[in-house]
Formats: structure tokens, sequence, C-alpha cells
């Protein structure tokens, strides 16, 4: 595979992963889930029963496990065609899918604070208009 296709494949292949790590570890849909992981990472009995729930609490941690899983899934290497492509593969998807991640609450950040602003200018005008 050419080094072209290699870095299509490196953008292209990190979006699942973040879709994945984010949705697990911040949506709704798997609150429930979460809040007991949360729970359990911290009231486990052992160190190791602790950070195996962490790992589905933490976007980041939980990218490095999305990740191991696409990269045998679609047999990406990066720059080598060893093991070696593997290695510097799994940290390039992660570091680019945490990128996603990371631009993606920021959006979201900003968004809620313009619902907000928004909501208060609205308030603002119907207590003007009602006065």
């Amino acid at each position: 595979m050419d080094i072209t296709t290699q870095i299509i494949w490196l953008f292209v292949l990190a979006i699942p992963i973040s879709c994945i790590s984010w949705s697990v570890t911040h949506e709704e849909i798997f609150r429930e889930p979460r809040e007991w992981c949360v729970k359990n990472a911290a009231n486990g009995r052992t160190i190791l029963v602790r950070k195996a729930f962490y790992l589905f609490t933490c976007e980041y941690c939980f990218s490095h496990y999305i990740t191991i899983f696409f990269i045998f899934f679609c047999d990406y290497k990066l720059l080598m065609e060893d093991w070696r492509g593997y290695i510097i593969a799994g940290f390039s998807l992660v570091f680019v899918a945490n990128l996603y991640m990371s631009l993606f609450g920021l959006l979201r950040q900003a968004i809620k604070k313009e619902k907000v602003e928004i909501k208060k200018i609205e308030k603002e005008e119907e207590n003007i208009s009602g006065s």
C-alpha cells in the first residue's frame, strides 16, 4: 500500500474509532452501564478490577482497545509492513481519533454555550415586552 493510501486510511479509520469511543464514554444511550462502570472503578476490590472498569469511562483509554480491534479487523499497518507497522498504526490512530474527539467536544461545548445565550436573550426579550 502506498503512503498516500495509508494516510487516507489513517484519517478515515480514526472516524469509527472516535465515534465508538465517544459514544460509549459520553452519550446518554450508554449512561447506565457507564455509571455502573464508574461505581465499580471507584469501589472495586482489586486494582485490576478498578482499572478494567475505568477503561469504559475514559475515551482516551477506551480508544486504544477499539483501535486494536480495528487494526486487526482491517489489517492496517502504517509505514512498515511488519509488526512495527501495527504499532505505528496503533498510536497514530489513537492520536487522530482523540484529536477528532477533542474537536467534537469543543464543538458540542460551543453549541451548548450558544443555546444558553440564546435562551438568556429570549428571556430578556420576554421581560422587556412583558413590562
